[in-house]
């Protein structure tokens, strides 16, 4: 019996202000738009053996303003949109429940960020490696997406702080970058310290 591959480390990826830009309540496949830089950076991690899973809460469809099939429909059109630019995704989970309350930091449903349902869903069905992947994200609720699943987390944007984070969280497994392409060095460069560390070393 062959021995089972082994499992792939991640970036788990939120959706608006982080690979797309943010359209309030998104309808109309026709407003994606593609952040600068985006694709690339996706190119670059892939090419590193990380796979890109999109993780994202959807309370559009909680709230009856779009169904599950057009959510379906904007998915499909961003997988062409990122095909135009070189660039794909391995997998893309949505929780469609709306919020009940307004705190991004309370876990109201295991599967609707900061829940990290998703994230292990994702671990489970692809193969992962949890303790070598990262979340990303511009809020804090997938930040701590991250930290609850047990992968480190990157939050991103120009004006991006950890204020909001909870004084329980484990600060040492977060990191702040202005955009996707910033938490994509960011990244290769960990990668890069944990597979040539005397490398690293030698260069201090």
């Amino acid at each position: 019996m062959n021995p089972a591959p082994p499992a792939r480390p991640a970036v788990f990826l939120d959706r608006d202000d982080t690979l797309i830009a943010n359209v309030p309540y998104l309808s109309d496949p026709a407003g994606l738009r593609l952040l600068p830089g985006a694709p690339a950076a996706l190119g670059r991690l892939r090419r590193a053996g990380f796979a890109l899973v999109l993780v994202t809460n959807q309370s559009a469809v909680g709230r009856g303003l779009i169904t599950e099939e057009r959510l379906v429909e904007i998915h499909d059109a961003l997988h062409r949109l990122l095909a135009e630019e070189g660039a794909a995704l391995d997998a893309v989970y949505y929780c469609p429940d709306a919020p009940r309350g307004d705190d991004r930091t309370v876990v109201e449903n295991p599967d609707r960020k900061p829940g990290p349902g998703m994230i292990h869903r994702a671990t489970r069905e692809l193969g992962l490696d949890l303790d070598a992947s990262w979340m990303v994200g511009d809020l804090i609720s997938d930040v701590l997406a991250g930290l609850n699943a047990g992968c480190r987390s990157i939050l991103v944007g120009s004006n991006a702080t950890l204020s909001e984070l909870p004084a329980q969280a484990d600060r040492a497994r977060v990191r702040v970058a202005s955009d996707l392409a910033d938490a994509a060095e960011l990244i290769l460069n960990d990668s890069n310290r944990r597979l040539h560390p005397r490398e690293e070393l030698a260069r201090s």
